[in-house]
């Protein structure tokens, strides 16, 4: 099963990007048209759970705030002299808020036209929204107060024991509910089954988390 819903803002296999007086280009993934796994009860809970990176949990909700990964193999040539060559580097890239750094084998996932002004400006590159607080208070922010509920309303999910109270667990809480109040704003029920990925164990150490997720700040 594939969610149908997308929209693209862009055409071709590249996405043109403005910041200020610099418009660059990049290269899209040619799979980024693709909508990311539908939202799904098992899906959610496995989140909850911490049977899922803390990547995958990211890019379900890039997706959704319409970000879009740059191609492997980088930025399209540009021609010397044109307006696009005024900057050689994506603006904000490697420094300041927003500046997430993808790891090893993984795409960097950028603002477009479909991403809200208020994420775009603020983290031109998608942010980790597990390992960095500022961005997870943000995502906090962003659920309407009568949705804030819908953890408790639609998973019955009361929240973490003490033991079992860690950053990373509970941003990822954040994130659930946030996707759960994103299918309400658009009028979308949640599944009661869907598709899942292979689920991990979960991590022998919450603090650290699964193979690959970012240290938590």
């Amino acid at each position: 099963m594939v969610a149908s819903r997308s929209i693209l803002p862009w055409s071709g296999s590249s996405l043109a990007i403005c910041s200020g007086s610099h418009r660059l280009r990049y290269a899209i993934d040619p799979l980024a048209a693709l909508p990311p796994w539908p939202l799904s009860r098992p899906l959610l809970q496995a989140v909850l759970d911490d049977r899922l990176s803390d990547r995958f949990v990211c890019e379900l909700i890039w997706w959704r705030l319409g970000y879009r990964p740059m191609a492997a193999s980088g930025a399209e040539a540009i021609a010397p002299g044109s307006a696009e060559s005024e900057s050689e580097s994506w603006p904000g890239a490697g420094a300041g808020a927003g500046a997430s750094q993808a790891g090893p084998g993984q795409s960097a996932w950028l603002a477009t036209a479909a991403t809200p002004a208020a994420w775009a400006e603020r983290f031109p590159m998608a942010p980790e929204l597990v390992a960095e607080r500022p961005a997870n208070v943000q995502l906090t922010r962003s659920i309407p107060a009568p949705l804030k509920q819908l953890l408790k309303q639609q998973l019955g999910f009361g929240g973490y024991r003490i033991g079992e109270l860690y950053p990373r667990r509970t941003r990822r809480a954040v994130a659930v509910s946030w996707l759960l109040a994103h299918l309400v704003e658009g009028d979308e029920a949640l599944a009661e089954s869907g598709p899942l990925p292979p689920l991990l164990a979960a991590p022998l150490d919450p603090v650290i988390g699964h193979p690959g997720d970012r240290p938590v700040a």
